[in-house]
């Protein structure tokens, strides 16, 4: 295994502060439904990914969901094993996706794919896990709308985020 150089080691603990920054000013705003959040720390993690590969993204990921969920108090909760179980089935989505099809997703179409595979994660894990029935089904449409609208607001954020990136130099970022 070759180990991590100094530089990426340094720049993967500021992406995955920034993971846990965004993930406790969201937790902050008040929801109408409970899984309607943007997902800002899953930001980090796509950069990270797009950056560094699923290895680095899974890290930041990892770093999100654990110190995330001792900050937040749902560690091993509910909560924290659907939104976990959904948040780390959405990043192995698109890996694959990127292994698969490489240049053809842009960051906005790469987080659209990985919301709405989060979002029907989620309903899979909390229907069969904690209510042992299908029921929450009926809430499909309202579950891949806001996958749609929040996989674009974080993609097009991602999308700015490298170009600023690139601009001013501040990492070598893959082309």
């Amino acid at each position: 295994m070759k180990p991590i150089p100094t530089r990426q080691l340094i720049r993967l603990g500021l992406i995955g502060s920034i993971a846990l920054i965004l993930f406790v000013l969201e937790a902050l705003v008040p929801r109408v439904l409970p899984w309607m959040k943007l997902g800002l720390g899953n930001l980090a993690i796509l950069l990270a990914l797009l950056l560094y590969g699923f290895t680095a993204a899974l890290g930041v990921s990892i770093v999100k969901l654990l110190v995330g969920g001792l900050i937040s108090g749902s560690l091993g909760g509910p909560a924290f094993i659907v939104g976990g179980g959904a948040g780390i089935a959405s990043l192995v989505f698109m890996t694959g996706v990127r292994g698969i099809m490489p240049g053809i997703f842009s960051p906005v179409g790469l987080s659209i794919l990985g919301a709405l595979i989060h979002q029907l994660t989620q309903l899979v894990l909390a229907s069969y896990l904690y209510i042992g029935q299908g029921g929450l089904f009926s809430f499909l449409h309202l579950f891949l709308i806001w996958g749609l609208i929040s996989g674009a607001v974080i993609g097009l954020l991602a999308y700015w985020t490298l170009e600023k990136v690139r601009v001013h130099g501040w990492l070598a970022v893959p082309q």
